[in-house]
């Protein structure tokens, strides 16, 4: 396994776009029905996430767009098939397309899934759980580093939403991410939604879940709606469903959040049911509200550009 990364890693190469502060700031996915009203209010506080998969093709409409909003905004490069923790080894084709993307857009923060998406060569339209074991921590680990290296950059790991537990896991989810995060030297980044999903469908306490969270790792977050449903015994099912508004209860454990480890830069995610550009800018507007009573706290360092 490679040495650690340190989180403040740098390299020579001088930056080739503005470098914006993203420390504290609230943020939402760039959809690109919106772009024409984001450059019509000209460069405002907050940032954009985008799929990095959404862009891997050399160039055209989509990277147009991400030029015009790179030039104003910091971006968050948000990874969704790198497979992290499947059994076989990482794609070197989608790894070097990642690394490309990171260096041509020199993103503030870089993130992938604590999830498996791929089996030979399928990839899976899901993120898919993994038993949290020592085995698997290994692969995990050993994943991340390989990422690393090739992006030098600290990676953040998004913790899942689950819908199985597995009877083979020997710890916790938060004892898992705080072992990788340690070995690794990788971020975190905490979906606040994701939690709330999972311990309404497991029946866990958030807030148990929150406390134990390795909070000084965290480089972002994440906030979105879900789907209410029931599962077959007529219990409540919840879905990361990503099309509606932040619900009151995520809010609630985002600000009990912020109130113990201060301003992280926070996304909100909308990726279907896409609302017009105003409503999904009140809802980062909400998140920024409060970020900004909690200004005091240490900010997290912004993610180094690639080489």
């Amino acid at each position: 396994m490679s040495e650690a990364l340190s989180p403040n890693a740098s390299v020579a190469t001088p930056l080739r776009l503005p470098a914006f502060p993203i420390g504290g700031r609230a943020g939402t996915s760039f959809k690109h029905e919106h772009l024409r009203a984001i450059l019509a209010e000209g460069g405002q506080r907050g940032f954009f996430e985008v799929h990095a998969e959404n862009y891997m093709g050399a160039g055209g409409p989509p990277h147009r767009a991400l030029e015009a909003v790179r030039r104003d905004y910091p971006v968050s490069l948000h990874g969704v098939c790198m497979s992290i923790g499947g059994r076989q080894p990482l794609d070197q084709a989608h790894l070097a397309r990642f690394r490309n993307l990171v260096h041509r857009y020199e993103p503030a923060l870089v993130s992938e899934h604590l999830a498996w998406s791929t089996h030979e060569t399928t990839y899976f339209n899901d993120l898919l759980p993994l038993p949290y074991t020592e085995a698997t921590l290994g692969r995990v680990c050993d994943h991340i580093d390989e990422v690393q290296e090739a992006i030098h950059c600290p990676l953040l790991l998004e913790n899942p939403s689950t819908y199985v537990l597995f009877r083979e896991s020997t710890m916790s989810e938060t004892e898992f991410i705080r072992r990788v995060a340690q070995r690794t030297g990788c971020r975190l980044l905490l979906d606040i939604n994701n939690v709330f999903v999972s311990a309404t469908n497991h029946g866990f306490s958030a807030l148990d879940y929150l406390s134990d969270f390795p909070l000084s790792s965290i480089g972002e977050i994440h906030l979105a709606g879900h789907a209410e449903q029931a599962d077959d015994e007529g219990d409540p099912l919840l879905i990361d469903s990503h099309d509606c508004p932040v619900a009151d209860a995520v809010w609630r454990l985002f600000e009990n959040v912020i109130g113990r480890a201060g301003p992280i830069p926070t996304l909100i995610e909308w990726d279907s049911k896409i609302p017009e550009w105003p409503i999904l800018r009140a809802e980062a507007a909400a998140a920024q509200e409060i970020l900004d009573r909690y200004r005091t706290a240490t900010l997290p360092g912004d993610c180094d550009a690639a080489a």
